[in-house]
């Protein structure tokens, strides 16, 4: 017998997220905000990291409006790693501790590689990178407490190639893919899952730095097998997926959702 279509409110067997806590870095960036309204209406609780005062000011908000609870912002710079390590512990306690962790806060600088010092490449790492590690490490207890956990890394598809001026921030995507696939190995006796996931091309603050906006989406969907921009609603079904446990048995991958850029 074929199951027919889920109605309104209904939830896929397996990918109830509901009374989970999800430590989320970048949570309330472009594609960050609408997935943590996702997963507030799943019923899950989200520690959400982000210091853009503006942009986490809209996501409280948003989070208002629809009257969604769970939500609790901490603006920390994830530069200072030792006072990001004090602030999650903190709240670790005050949650019960994290069940998830969604690394994917990140900055992007743009120019050629010649000009970039090495203390930039250093600050990427230290960002994108070394404060995923961070995250991971405060959360590692709970998870191991439990025999359960998900983490999940943010990629990127400029991985593939294609892209100049943004060697320190490929280098910091690729760092997390190799981090993937080693907490995969060591942490899957604990029932402890890793995974990636590699956006493509999404509309957010990152394009930004293109100075042709419309040649940029032209050049886009002329890589993509699927005709359309991505939403954060892709990433945010993606990202449920692989927290749930549904995605039990799958760790140390890389997910593409990119409309069929990059193909393997």
């Amino acid at each position: 017998m074929i199951a027919g279509p889920l109605t309104a409110g209904e939830v896929v067997p397996g990918m109830s997220i509901a009374g989970k806590v999800i430590l989320y870095t970048g949570a309330a960036g472009g594609l960050g905000a609408e997935t943590t309204l996702s997963f507030l209406r799943a019923g899950a609780r989200v520690v959400a990291i982000d210091n853009d005062e503006a942009k986490t000011r809209a996501l409280v908000d948003a989070s208002e409006r629809e009257g969604l609870g769970g939500l609790t912002v901490r603006a920390i710079d994830l530069a200072d790693l030792s006072g990001l390590r004090a602030a999650l512990d903190q709240a670790a306690a005050k949650a019960g501790g994290f069940d998830v962790v969604i690394n994917n806060a990140a900055i992007y600088p743009s120019r050629p590689f010649e000009e970039y010092s090495i203390e930039d490449f250093q600050r990427v790492q230290r960002i994108n990178v070394d404060a995923g590690i961070v995250c991971v490490q405060a959360a590692l207890p709970h998870m191991r407490e439990r025999g359960w956990g998900r983490i999940v890394n943010i990629a990127s598809v400029t991985l593939s190639g294609g892209w100049a001026n943004l060697a320190p921030y490929v280098q910091s995507k690729g760092a997390l893919v190799g981090l993937t696939r080693a907490w995969a190995r060591e942490f899957g006796g604990y029932g402890i899952t890793v995974n990636a996931i590699s956006p493509g091309a999404f509309p957010t603050d990152a394009e930004k730095i293109h100075p042709d906006p419309e040649g940029y989406t032209r050049f886009v969907l002329d890589h993509q097998a699927v005709k359309r921009r991505g939403r954060p609603a892709d990433i945010a079904a993606a990202l449920t997926f692989l927290i749930s446990d549904s995605a039990s048995f799958i760790t140390g991958q890389t997910l593409n959702v990119d409309g069929g850029w990059v193909m393997h």
